[in-house]
């Protein structure tokens, strides 16, 4: 499938230009009471937009993401599929290029923050319509065309690393590199609309839609339903049509208890990645000695760059092999064993530390070793789960089961991003 690449706000993406937008808010004066002088020292580097732009950005890229997903498990039969891509698709372009023109904009900073906030709430919101239709649409295909969607996800992360690395080996000036990084997304996004409206076109992706829409009436379960609804037309005409129109909303119930393990799996990985993933792994710093490049790049390769790569690497491998199977009980027993990686990096070397001072993996081959496994794994088990979720119910209940697990994983990400604040606190 060529509409490979989701366009909900990456974790890597927003860290790694993060500076850029701070960069725009450090001209604000503090504001004083009355009775205050108006003095700003030179040890006053952060003021209040500045050192609340990371809490609030999570709170507006979290809340419509968790919610817009949520809502499309329930409507996306009610809205036509092209409406919800396509639209989705168009709304993030006009984000974007608004976000690349205002890089050439001289705007208070202020303006410059609300107008950021409502850019990240748009992305989001539209964001999660667009990956939630995008896995339901998946769903109907088989397993492996949902691997290149995940896969697309770890691509969009590696491109976000390295770009930032480019960016800081060639010294160019922080605007023109986020104004060309804008535009690169913008090209992005056009060529995802216009893979979208050539997909119909293909005769597989024909196949499966056509086998998707009579599948049920195949089913021997859905046969007996629709006998048992005609006599029930007979009596309450008119209570029949309420009860097609609330039918949706009563399946996705159904759907998730044949689907619960794999959804609470993938929630489950994400909350660990983005609980220590960047919180707590951007502020480990290096032990290597005199290397004053390496430190400049220690967090941009062996954080961002390497993370992405691995978490690329893992998403791409469930293309050829996909152990265990999606009814295997090793499946959640993995998953449940990427929570040891929340102390392998506490105990790695963060600073700064206040509450512990044991550091027990100092050097820095322990992170990169704990960075390789971490990533892989959580590219891996999230792939698997996102692939095996639509295979565990009917043809039909295909599209609903996979908006419901992009529902699930981006509860994981605002689970992660809620428990981070803690894990980074308790260092």
């Amino acid at each position: 499938m060529n509409c490979r690449r989701t366009l909900v706000v990456n974790v890597c993406s927003s860290l790694c230009y993060l500076q850029y937008f701070t960069s725009r808010l450090k001209d604000v004066p503090t504001v004083h009471s009355s009775n205050q002088t108006a003095n700003v020292t030179a040890g006053d580097s952060r003021n209040v937009l500045e050192s609340k732009f990371n809490n609030v950005m999570t709170l507006c890229a979290m809340v419509p993401l968790l919610i817009f997903t949520c809502l499309n498990s329930f409507i996306h039969q009610r809205i036509p599929q092209k409406l919800r891509i396509s639209g989705s698709l168009t709304v993030i372009l006009v984000v974007f290029l608004v976000t690349a023109v205002v890089v050439k904009v001289e705007l208070a900073p202020l303006p410059f923050f609300v107008l950021t906030m409502v850019k990240i709430v748009c992305i989001n919101s539209f964001g999660a319509i667009f990956q939630s239709s995008l896995f339901g649409l998946a769903g109907i295909l088989p397993a492996s065309y949902t691997t290149p969607i995940m896969s697309g996800q770890g691509l969009a992360g590696t491109f976000a690393a390295f770009s930032m690395i480019c960016a800081l080996a060639s010294g160019s000036e922080l605007q023109d590199s986020a104004f060309g990084y804008f535009i690169t997304a913008c090209i992005v996004i056009l060529l995802a609309i216009m893979s979208y409206f050539i997909l119909p076109k293909m005769e597989f992706f024909q196949y499966y839609m056509e086998s998707s829409r009579s599948a049920p009436s195949a089913d021997e379960e859905n046969k007996m339903d629709l006998l048992k609804k005609e006599r029930e037309a007979e009596k309450r005409p008119v209570v029949n049509l309420m009860e097609d129109e609330t039918k949706p909303t009563s399946s996705v119930f159904n759907i998730f208890k044949q689907i619960w393990v794999m959804a609470l799996s993938v929630c489950f990985i994400f909350t660990v990645t983005i609980g220590v993933f960047p919180a707590v792994t951007v502020d480990v710093k290096s032990t290597v000695a005199g290397e004053s490049a390496w430190e400049k790049y220690f967090i941009p390769v062996s954080c961002f760059l390497l993370f992405n790569v691995m978490d690329w690497a893992g998403r791409s491998l469930t293309a050829i092999c996909m152990w265990p199977g999606k009814d295997s009980i090793w499946l959640p027993i993995l998953v449940g064993l990427r929570v040891v990686f929340i102390p392998l990096f506490m105990l790695c070397n963060v600073q700064p530390r206040v509450i512990s001072q044991t550091v027990w993996f100092s050097h820095d081959a322990w992170y990169i070793i704990f960075m390789i496994f971490f990533a892989f794994s959580n590219g891996y088990l999230a792939s698997l789960c996102m692939c095996f979720g639509p295979k565990k119910v009917s043809q039909h209940e295909a599209e609903t089961a996979g908006a419901i697990m992009a529902f699930f994983l981006s509860l994981g990400l605002a689970l992660g991003a809620a428990v981070s604040f803690g894990f980074r606190a308790a260092i």
